[in-house]
């Protein structure tokens, strides 16, 4: 267990200790694809509760404010940027997250969750017209310089 970066000898969670890392510029792209019905992809800009794009965009770049709120473990991060950016395709949509920052740790966790929320977003903005929508989210990429 000990290999497990939050869990230390005796098998007890912990927070990583990043005190002795260099601050690097680093960032993270998240992307999550929400399935559903062609019709539902047509009218996600007309649904009854607003324009669900921009409402998940927001909502998504909001979650990655607050990762470190949501999982127990993360670091808090002075993040220095968030792009929540959705495109509707046949059938989906396609949500990319990028976040960036100058710290110790890096920023994945902040992306997935950016993703992830923006996805449920989606899911719950159109859930009443499609009880089949699923999704799943993917990490493509975590660089530091």
């Amino acid at each position: 267990m000990s290999d497990l970066s939050h869990v230390d000898e005796s098998g007890s969670v912990r927070m990583v200790d990043v005190g002795g890392k260099p601050a690097q510029r680093r960032r993270a792209v998240a992307r999550a694809v929400v399935s559903m019905a062609p019709p539902t992809a047509e009218q996600l800009r007309a649904l009854p509760k607003g324009d669900a794009l921009t409402t998940a965009q927001v909502a998504g770049i909001m979650a990655a404010k607050r990762t470190s709120e949501l999982i127990p473990l993360c670091h808090p991060l002075p993040l220095t940027h968030v792009d929540v950016r959705l495109e509707v395709g046949e059938g989906k949509v396609m949500i990319t997250a990028s976040v960036e920052t100058t710290a110790q740790t890096g920023v994945e966790m902040e992306a997935l969750t950016a993703a992830s929320v923006a996805a449920l977003t989606v899911y719950d903005m159109a859930k009443a017209i499609d009880k089949g929508m699923s999704f799943r989210v993917e990490l493509l990429e975590k660089v530091k310089e």
